[in-house]
């Protein structure tokens, strides 16, 4: 990320840069431990103003809350990614303030919500005390989830946890392990071919100057160098690795188009970039009802 673009950065998390000293960038490795507690610091205390700018869009407020997938507006309610709702068990991994967790419970699902931060979870909170669907949160970390083996009949994460932990394999292993044979796992993220783009919506992103296949996390760090923020990265192919070596079946990849009735900006997402690649990848999984032999 260039300094131009971090300071476009800098100007949307303004409050948390502030909150958590901020005042680098590097690229450097980190481990589960440091990627942890990066990551609860910075969602604790940019929940404010990622709200102020987009607690609209993703239906943070709204009776029912809401199910969206990504920047591009796609709705679990046309989707129907997870397939039937009504009666099962869902596990929202990297909820957040769970707007998606509660549009579930209202369609008559019966989901909890996980978040590493308690500053997002409290917003969440927030919003049920208002009335509308419920849902149980939990504050945990996506690598070491803390339900016994087969208790969920789906999962899910719409843009959680899995860009920011340290190790994603991990976490799709411990997904196969709480979903019952059968069950389907879903979830959303930053298209990988992003990587190679700077930070920034406008014609700046349209040039590719990062190698898509060099996974050193970017590190945002404060005076003392210690990580205030961290994104890992990982290519299609160690994303299918992930999901085929914890047991899963690919099932679809969709790439969503950028939509013609959509006109806003989210962090680096835009109309223009939109038109020209992908910005989100959803991988659309599932746990084979049979045990898979051995290979001789």
């Amino acid at each position: 990320m260039s300094d131009e673009d971090h300071a476009a950065r800098d100007a949307r998390h303004a409050i948390a840069n502030a909150l958590l000293g901020t005042s680098g960038t590097t690229r450097t490795r980190l481990n589960t431990a440091d990627s942890e507690r990066a990551s609860r610091r910075w969602w604790d205390a940019d929940a404010e103003q990622y709200h102020r700018t987009h607690a609209e869009f993703l239906g943070v407020d709204s009776p029912d809350g809401e199910f969206v997938w990504c920047p591009e507006g796609l709705h679990e309610g046309d989707m129907h990614l997870l397939g039937e709702l009504a009666g099962r068990s869902i596990l929202e991994i990297g909820c957040g303030s769970a707007p998606c967790a509660r549009w579930l419970a209202g369609q008559g699902a019966h989901p909890v919500g996980l978040d590493i931060s308690r500053g997002m979870l409290a917003r969440g909170r927030a919003a049920m005390a208002r009335g509308g669907p419920r849902a149980p949160l939990v504050q945990a970390g996506a690598e070491a989830l803390p339900f016994r083996d087969e208790s969920f009949d789906l999962a899910c994460s719409a843009f959680g946890a899995l860009p920011f932990v340290a190790d994603s394999a991990l976490v799709m292993r411990e997904v196969a392990r709480v979903l019952r044979p059968g069950g389907r796992w879903v979830f959303s993220v930053n298209h990988p071919m992003r990587w190679i783009f700077p930070d920034d919506p406008g014609p700046a992103g349209l040039t590719a100057s990062i190698p898509y296949f060099d996974r050193t996390p970017y590190v945002e760090v404060d005076d003392s160098g210690a990580a205030t923020y961290v994104e890992h990265h990982r290519t299609i192919g160690d994303r299918v690795r992930e999901i085929v070596s914890a047991g899963l079946i690919l099932t679809d990849i969709v790439e969503p188009d950028w939509p013609e009735w959509l006109d806003r900006e989210w962090g680096q997402w835009s109309p223009l970039r939109g038109e020209l690649f992908p910005g989100t990848a959803i991988f659309v999984t599932e746990k084979p009802r049979h045990a898979v032999p051995d290979k001789p």
